[in-house]
């Protein structure tokens, strides 16, 4: 049972020192003139990374000395925002990438990139969670999934900073709008496979990116195989770049293969081309040139060995952006070292691209090819058992950061089909919290993929096992998405306690999201089904949240008595930290009531229980309050003590919400005390951490509204 306390709490709030790697959007830092740089190489990654040098330009990049001029006549000519399209596998991520870092000097503050997946299958990344991506990378806890507040806040925080963002694989014009830069001295540039005419409206030069002409082509084959080998037979390679149709990804595919067979003609790969209609996904896609490309894919995929061969085909089926080794090992069912060379292959294949320290990604184009080839190569058995295996292995690990994070709630019993064999790959609670935040993508999808395909018990586990994510790290959206379909599918496999689990810790993700009376209806549903299994925890937990939920709604009273009767309930159970919850949001009650006496009481009792269970957090949280009411009854000396102390726990902990409210209550207590200096000092420091956190009480607190 998921029973924490339902008050309000901030987001956890990583600090940025040196690299982050944040999952979603991919966003990579370092430290540049005192800024924060991140790649514009067309790279996701997962992990948290080490800090390092921007990777440079594929050494096949061919010079698109005009394309390169034109955008740079754009910006010059003062276009803010830049949007390069083109089809499929055109070169526009490289062009780009390119381009930024000639102009790295013109953005000393810092250089932004971000895959926008508009074209990767699944929905496009929202404008909301790109601006968090975003936010935290520059060091600033996100307030909330609310996507104008988010902007609002991106665009003040980026209003005077030189800066440069890569907003790469962009679907609409609507998906940009909200990620634009405020500031004159910033430049957006947009890469998509669509023109975005509407972004006319916010002033954007736009630059069409054209297939290479046969020139051009014929240059960057020269490039992979060399002057003599194209000299020798010009003429083949002239076709075989035409077969390409002028995609600089389909002629790096096709000099790879000669590279790869130096005694292998020109003419005799054109030759195999045009003979192989191939057929599939690629080749029905009614984009240019990708029935070319498929032909160039068979080709290069026709070469691999078997176990390289089955490992591409298993990616193409995983529902993840990125993927690395350990990821790999784990659908296959073998080592992480065989795992690793196999991805070595692949990535001098040209099949997949390397972004990063042990993370990889297709091209958008090779992951339809890779999972054609898996439905035509592999049994459905096989196909469902590597699936399966990458559920097993989120689950697995999951639920080892699980036991890491929150060892003081009460997990229910796992079941895997394929229990993993590979280690979870972290030690402690921060690099725990680190791997689920950073694989937030991939667990979701591997929570879609268990829904969908019937897998009932794992679904609802790999939920149950989301839980720390979701409490310290308060992605909303995902969090009521997952507890949906967590819900729904407890429902189908006719787990009684688990869809308890569901609802409670569904309801505490809708009531911190502010949907205080759907909240109230999953803990309302919640509460029926422990009665009717005589569940006294469970039923204790559903009235505690019906509990906050009136108290968000400002109906004390029934606040008051559903609190009371979850503890009559847990006490009557034995479940004293239950009581100890209900009794922190009774003392709050009656702070605000103006009876600290009363509150000191409840908060005494909750801070001991607290401490006995080892709760750290909570212990702080109780310990904060009842600091606060021990200066209203009079004991000013004890009281900023206590507040001092939670104050120190939670800014080691990086809880930045109870932070800023710990100093308000500092800084109120202060005024109190006539010591105007310390208020102010203590009320600034709250008033920044809440426009992070919480901007209306940032704004109440400032008093702007």
């Amino acid at each position: 049972m998921n029973d924490s306390s339902t008050a309000a709490q901030g987001p956890y709030g990583n600090e940025i020192s040196g690299g982050a790697r944040l999952n979603g959007p991919t966003v990579q830092a370092r430290e540049v003139h005192g800024g924060i740089h991140l790649h514009t190489e067309s790279e996701r990654a997962d992990v948290p990374v080490r800090p390092r040098q921007l990777l440079p330009v594929p050494a096949h990049f061919t010079n698109r000395t005009d394309d390169l001029a034109a955008l740079t006549a754009l910006h010059a000519a003062g276009s803010r925002v830049v949007v390069v399209s083109g089809p499929a596998g055109i070169g526009k991520t490289t062009l780009v990438s390119k381009w930024l870092r000639s102009l790295s000097d013109d953005f000393p503050d810092g250089q932004l990139y971000t895959d926008l997946r508009g074209h990767s299958g699944g929905d496009p990344v929202s404008p909301a969670e790109v601006l968090s991506q975003f936010l935290r990378a520059l060091g600033t806890t996100v307030p909330s999934q609310d996507t104008v507040e988010l902007a609002s806040l991106w665009r003040t925080l980026t209003a005077e900073l030189r800066i440069a963002v890569m907003l790469d694989n962009s679907f609409t014009a609507a998906q940009v709008r909200p990620l634009l830069l405020s500031g004159p001295a910033g430049l957006v540039v947009v890469t998509s496979r669509r023109r975005l005419t509407g972004l006319r409206m916010q002033g954007a030069g736009f630059h069409q990116l054209e297939a290479l002409g046969p020139d051009a082509g014929v240059e960057l084959l020269t490039r992979g195989i060399g002057a003599d080998r194209v000299a020798g037979e010009l003429s083949s390679a002239q076709r075989l770049v035409s077969l390409c149709a002028g995609l600089p990804l389909a002629v790096c595919l096709a000099s790879a293969r000669l590279a790869a067979r130096p005694r292998q003609s020109v003419g005799a790969l054109a030759d195999a081309l045009e003979r192989d209609a191939g057929d599939g996904r690629l080749a029905a896609l009614e984009v240019e040139g990708e029935t070319s490309v498929r032909k160039a894919l068979d080709a290069s995929y026709a070469v691999l060995n078997e176990e390289t061969a089955r490992l591409y085909r298993t990616l193409g089926l995983l529902p993840v952006p990125t993927f690395d080794a350990l990821i790999a090992a784990a659908a296959c069912g073998t080592s992480v070292d065989r795992a690793e060379r196999r991805l070595d292959e692949l990535v001098e294949a040209n099949l997949v691209e390397d972004v990063g320290p042990d993370s990889y990604r297709f091209h958008d184009l090779l992951r339809l090819h890779a999972y054609d080839r898996a439905t035509e190569d592999d049994s459905q058995a096989a196909r469902e058992e590597a699936l399966r295996r990458f559920c097993d292995w989120c689950l697995y690990t999951a639920t080892a950061a699980q036991a890491l994070l929150t060892p003081i709630q009460l997990t229910l019993p796992r079941e895997y089909a394929h229990v993993p064999e590979l280690p979870p790959p972290f030690d402690g609670e921060a690099e725990a919290l680190a791997w689920l935040d950073a694989r937030r993508t991939h667990l979701m999808g591997a929570v879609r993929l268990a829904s969908g395909r019937g897998w009932d018990d794992t679904c609802w586990m790999l939920v149950d096992a989301l839980w720390p994510l979701f409490l310290r790290l308060r992605h909303y959206t995902d969090w009521i998405e997952a507890h949906e379909i967590g819900r729904d599918a407890a429902r189908r496999a006719g787990n009684g306690a688990a869809e308890r689990q569901m609802l409670n810790s569904g309801a505490i993700g809708l009531g911190a999201a502010g949907r205080t009376e759907d909240s109230a209806a999953w803990y309302r549903a919640s509460l029926d089904a422990a009665r009717e299994a005589g569940d006294a925890r469970d039923e204790g937990q559903a009235l505690l949240g019906l509990g906050a939920c009136h108290r968000e709604a400002g109906r004390p009273a029934d606040a008051v008595a559903y609190l009371n009767r979850a503890i009559s309930v847990w006490e009557g159970c034995g479940y004293p930290r239950g009581a100890a919850l209900a009794r922190t949001t009774l003392g709050e009650l009656a702070l605000a009531a103006g009876a600290p006496g009363e509150a000191v009481e409840h908060l005494t009792r909750a801070h001991a229980v607290m401490v006995a269970v080892n709760d750290p957090h909570d212990a702080a949280r109780s310990l904060a309050l009842l600091g606060r009411a021990r200066v209203r009854a009079g004991a000013d000396a004890e009281g900023m003590a206590s507040m001092r102390e939670a104050l120190a726990v939670f800014t080691a902990s990086g809880a930045a919400f109870w932070q800023a409210r710990t100093l308000e209550m500092l800084g109120l207590s202060a005024a109190e005390r006539q010591d105007e200096t310390a208020a102010r000092d203590f009320l600034a420091r709250a008033v920044t951490l809440f426009e992070a956190t919480s901007p209306a009480d940032a704004r109440r607190l400032g008093g702007d509204g």
